[in-house]
Parts: C-alpha cells; sequence; structure tokens
C-alpha cells in the first residue's frame, strides 16, 4: 500500500461519521429533498497528504467538487493528533429562516468528541 492509501484506509471510521455528521446538520436545516445536489461522501472525495509545518507529520487532506471537477465544495483535513475539521459549501438562502443564507456546514473535533454546525449568514436588508 502507498502512504496515502493507508492514511485513507487509517481514516475511514472517522472520515464517514464526519461526513454523517456533515449531512445531518445539512439536513436538520430542512431542505426538500431535490434541494441538495450533493452530500459529503468519503469516497467521493480527491485526496493528498499534506505535511504538517508545526509536526512534521503528514495529514490526509481530502476535497469534494462538483461533477464536472471546476468548483470545490468541501474540505475534510485529519490531523496527526487525531483530530480531524471538515466543512462543505451548501450555499443556499435558508429554507425557513428568510432572513438568513446558508454558507455551508463543518464539523471537527475527535471520534469520541464530534461537534458540528450551519454556517449561517444574515441576508442584506
Amino acid at each position: 500500500m502507498t502512504k496515502l492509501s493507508e492514511h485513507i484506509a487509517k481514516n475511514r471510521v472517522l472520515a464517514e461519521c464526519a461526513c454523517q455528521r456533515l449531512c445531518e446538520e445539512i439536513n436538520k436545516l430542512g431542505f426538500a429533498a431535490a434541494d441538495i445536489q450533493h452530500y459529503p461522501r468519503y469516497d467521493e472525495a480527491s485526496f493528498e497528504l499534506v505535511k504538517d509545518p508545526y509536526t512534521g507529520e503528514h495529514n490526509l487532506t481530502g476535497y469534494w467538487y462538483d461533477d464536472f471537477k471546476k468548483q470545490r465544495l468541501g474540505r475534510l483535513q485529519f490531523n496527526s493528533d487525531g483530530s480531524f475539521y471538515a466543512e462543505f459549501d451548501v450555499v443556499k438562502p435558508h429554507p425557513s429562516k428568510t432572513k438568513w443564507f446558508v454558507e455551508g456546514v463543518t464539523a471537527w473535533g475527535q471520534v469520541d468528541n464530534m461537534k458540528a454546525e450551519a454556517k449561517l449568514l444574515p441576508l442584506p436588508q
């Protein structure tokens, strides 16, 4: 196995939990099923190893792209200390709060302590 594939396999369980949390955050917002074209799926990410300048370790980073691989939709970063950070774009008006816009959703933490939230922006008056 290459080093990249080892990192992808090693982080699978945590990554799938993180993707699930991101999807749950999107679904909690109340969008109709047809409103969301893309959800973060671990196996659909494009991965690379990025050297952490602080620790010198290699961190696994994954990116999600649109169907044409032109626009980045999100990022998933696994750090050498076992923590992660993930973000995924929604970029739609909030389905029920007319004064808010949903920029995206984020998740972070570790396997036993994971947090997630939507990133909302107020719409101009």
